[in-house]
C-alpha cells in the first residue's frame, strides 16, 4: 500500500495507531493498552499488535505493508531499545520503511508545522525533546528528573504530611487530599499508603489536579511546589536546547494533561526560567497528540513533503478526542 502510512504512539497509559494517506487524510485508527517495554515487554508488544490490527480494521484494509511506519514510544531510550523495537516491527512486516523515535520526539513533531525547537511534555510522566533547524534531535530520556502528574501527586502528599506535623505551615491541600482518598485524617492517609498488605493506589497522578487547583487558588504550599516544578522543567528545556545548539529564538511547545490544566502557573514558571537565558523564545500549546507527530514522521519517511495543506488535513480528519482520553 504505497500510498498509505502508519503512525503509532506507544505510551505509559495507552497505545494509539493512525493510518493516513499521502494527502494527510486519516483513514483508520485503533487503541490498545499501555506499551512501555521497560514495564512489560510482552504486553507492550501485544499492545502494538492490537492497536495496529484495530486501525487496519477501522480503515477496512488487508495485511499488505504500508509505505512507511513510525513508532513514537515511551521506553525507546537507548540504542538497544531502538534496535529491539525496529527488529520486532520488521518481523511483523507492517511497512517498507520502519523508524522508531522516543515519544517526546513524536510530541515535538506534532507541536508545529516545522517540528523544530523544544517541546515539554508533562502528563502522567514527563519528557523533553529538541530539534535544530538542521534536524539534529535530542531527548531527555533517563536524564529527565522533573516528572509528571505522579511525581506532583507525591509532592502534594509530602506537603500534607509535613503540615500535619507542624514542620511546615498549614496547607489548604489537606482537606481536598483527604477527601480524594476518603480518609478521616492525615494519619489515616499515611497509614493507607504504608500499611502491610496495602495495594498501590490506582491513578495517583490524578491528585495533581487537586494540587494545581489549590495553587491556582493561592495556597502557598501548592504554589511553591508547582512553581519549583515548572522551573525545574525549564532547566531541562534549556539543557535540551543546548544539546542541539539552538539559539534564543526557537519555538517552545507544551503538551500533556498537566500542561492542559486551566491554571497557567506551571507553564509560567517554566517559561520564566527559559526566558531568563533565552528571552526571545516563543511559546505555543500543542493541540495534537504524539501519534499526530508519528504520522507526520511516517509521511516524511515515505517522501511526502509535509506542507500546511497536509498538516491541516491531518488535523481535520483526526479522530474525536474521546479516542485519546486517559
Amino acid at each position: 500500500m504505497s500510498g498509505l502510512v502508519l503512525g503509532i504512539d506507544a505510551g505509559n497509559t495507552k497505545t494509539i495507531a493512525l493510518i493516513a494517506d499521502t494527502s494527510g487524510t486519516v483513514l483508520g485508527w485503533g487503541r490498545a493498552g499501555r506499551s512501555n517495554i521497560y514495564v512489560q515487554r510482552v504486553r507492550a508488544l501485544a499492545a502494538l499488535d492490537t492497536a495496529a490490527t484495530r486501525a487496519r480494521a477501522s480503515a477496512r484494509l488487508d495485511s499488505r505493508p504500508f509505505a512507511a511506519l513510525t513508532l513514537s514510544a515511551a521506553g525507546a531510550d537507548w540504542p538497544e531499545d531502538f534496535d529491539m523495537l525496529k527488529t520486532e516491527l520488521r518481523r511483523r512486516n507492517w511497512a517498507g520503511q520502519v523508524s522508531v523515535v522516543n515519544d517526546a520526539v513524536g510530541a515535538l513533531r506534532a507541536g508545529s508545522l516545522a517540528g523544530r525547537g523544544v517541546t515539554v511534555v508533562c502528563g502522567t510522566s514527563a519528557g523533553i525533546a529538541a530539534c535544530s533547524p538542521g534536524g539534529v534531535v535530542w531527548h531527555t530520556s533517563y536524564w529527565q528528573e522533573p516528572e509528571g502528574a505522579t511525581q506532583l501527586a507525591e509532592h502534594a502528599l509530602r506537603a500534607v504530611y509535613r503540615a500535619d506535623l507542624g514542620i511546615d505551615p498549614p496547607t489548604k491541600l489537606t482537606a481536598p487530599v483527604l477527601a480524594y482518598f476518603g480518609c478521616p485524617d492525615v494519619e489515616a492517609l499515611l497509614h493507607s499508603f504504608t500499611r502491610r498488605g496495602r495495594r498501590p493506589p490506582s491513578h495517583l497522578g490524578r491528585l495533581a489536579r487537586v494540587l494545581l487547583d489549590q495553587a491556582d487558588a493561592g495556597d502557598p504550599a501548592s504554589l511553591r511546589i508547582v512553581r519549583e516544578h515548572g522551573a525545574s522543567l525549564g532547566d531541562y528545556a534549556l539543557a535540551a536546547a543546548r544539546k542541539v545548539r539552538l539559539d534564543g529564538t526557537y519555538l517552545l511547545t507544551t503538551s500533556g494533561g498537566v500542561m492542559r490544566h486551566r491554571s497557567p502557573i506551571l507553564r509560567e514558571a517554566l517559561l520564566a526560567r527559559v526566558r531568563r537565558e533565552h528571552p526571545q523564545v516563543r511559546w505555543q500549546a500543542s493541540h495534537h497528540e504524539p501519534v499526530f507527530g508519528a504520522v507526520l514522521l511516517a509521511l516524511e519517511a515515505a517522501g511526502v513533503p509535509v506542507d500546511e495543506q497536509v498538516f491541516r488535513r491531518l488535523e481535520q480528519t483526526c479522530p474525536d478526542e474521546a479516542l485519546f482520553l486517559t
